[in-house]
C-alpha cells in the first residue's frame, strides 16, 4: 500500500464512520478498486481508532462529565442536580448514571451479536453485493426512523425524554448496533435509528451513538491485535500514519456537520446517496 492509497482510505474511514454511510462498506469498495484486497482488518481497525480520537475531542465535555459522575457514584459522593436542560446525556448526576448503565448495557448487546456474526459470517463469503445491500438497508432504516421521529412527538414522550437513555432502551439500541457490524450497514446510522425508534431525543441520539461508539470500537482494536505483526509487512508504518491522520481531520469535520444535520432532522437526506450508490453497486459489481 502506498501512503497516498493510506491517505485516500483514511479520508474515506473519517467521512462514512459518523455520516450514516458505513465506513466498513465503503473502505471495501475503494480496497477492491485499489486492488488491495490483502489488507488486514486490523489496518481498518487503526483508522477506526484515529476517528475514535475525534469523537473524544468533539464530545470531551459531556465524556469528562461522565467521567466526574461515575467518580462520585463510585466513591458515593452526594449526587450534583444542578441541571443543563438542554444536555439528555451528562446534564444531571440522575442523567448521567442512567447513561453509563446505558453504555455497558448497549456495549454487552453489541458484543454478543458481533462475537455471532463473526463466527457465522466469514470474509471470504461477503461479497460486494452483500455490502451493497447493505447500503440499502441502511437508507430504509434512516428513512423510517426519521419519519416515525417525527410524527411521535408528544409532551409526555418529551418529558420522558428528559430522564436520560433507560436500560430497555439501551438494549434495543445495543441489538441495533450489533446490526451495524454486518456489511454495508453503518454502525453509526443503524445505531442512531435504533435510538430514535425507541424514543431518544433526535440530538441525544447522536451524542449516545458516538459516546457508546468508544468500547466498541476499542474491544474491536483489542480483538484485532493478533494480526498487528502481518499489518506492518503488508502495510508499511508510513500509510499507517498518514492514512489515521487523514481519518481524524476528516473525522472531526463530517462529525460536526452531522450532529447539525441531526439536530435539523435531516438524517433521511442520506438515503438519496445510499439507495443510487447500492443499487449501481448491484448491478455493476
Amino acid at each position: 500500500m502506498s501512503i497516498f492509497q493510506g491517505i485516500i482510505l483514511g479520508i474515506i474511514q473519517g467521512i462514512a464512520e459518523f455520516l450514516p454511510i458505513s465506513s466498513s462498506g465503503h473502505l471495501e469498495v475503494v480496497k477492491q478498486l485499489f486492488g488491495l484486497g490483502e489488507v488486514p482488518l486490523l489496518f481498518d481497525v487503526f483508522l477506526h481508532l484515529a476517528t475514535l480520537c475525534a469523537v473524544v475531542l468533539y464530545f470531551r465535555k459531556k465524556i469528562w462529565n461522565l467521567l466526574k459522575i461515575l467518580g462520585r457514584w463510585i466513591s458515593r459522593k452526594p449526587r450534583i442536580e444542578a441541571e443543563d436542560s438542554e444536555d439528555f446525556i451528562s446534564g444531571t448526576d440522575v442523567r448521567g448514571r442512567r447513561t453509563i448503565v446505558a453504555v455497558i448495557l448497549t456495549t454487552l448487546v453489541t458484543g454478543v451479536i458481533g462475537v455471532l456474526t463473526s463466527k457465522l459470517i466469514k470474509d471470504d463469503v461477503i461479497s460486494i453485493k452483500v455490502t451493497c445491500a447493505g447500503f440499502i438497508v441502511t437508507a430504509c432504516l434512516l428513512v423510517v426512523s426519521s419519519i416515525i421521529e417525527k410524527k411521535s412527538a408528544s409532551a409526555k414522550r418529551i418529558e420522558e425524554q428528559k430522564k436520560g437513555v433507560s436500560p430497555l432502551q439501551a438494549l434495543f439500541i445495543g441489538f441495533m448496533q450489533g446490526v451495524g457490524t454486518l456489511p454495508g450497514i453503518s454502525r453509526s446510522g443503524s445505531t442512531i435509528a435504533g435510538s430514535q425508534l425507541c424514543g431518544v431525543n433526535r440530538s441525544a441520539a447522536g451524542e449516545y451513538s458516538f459516546i457508546v461508539s468508544i468500547p466498541a470500537i476499542l474491544g474491536a482494536f483489542v480483538l484485532e491485535l493478533k494480526d498487528i505483526g502481518e499489518m506492518g509487512s503488508v502495510v508499511g508504518a508510513a500509510p499507517i500514519i498518514a492514512g489515521c491522520a487523514a481519518a481524524f481531520a476528516w473525522g472531526y469535520i463530517s462529525l460536526s456537520l452531522l450532529m447539525k444535520m441531526i439536530r435539523k432532522g435531516k438524517l433521511e437526506w442520506f438515503a438519496c446517496y445510499l439507495i443510487p450508490l447500492g443499487i449501481l453497486g448491484l448491478i455493476f459489481f
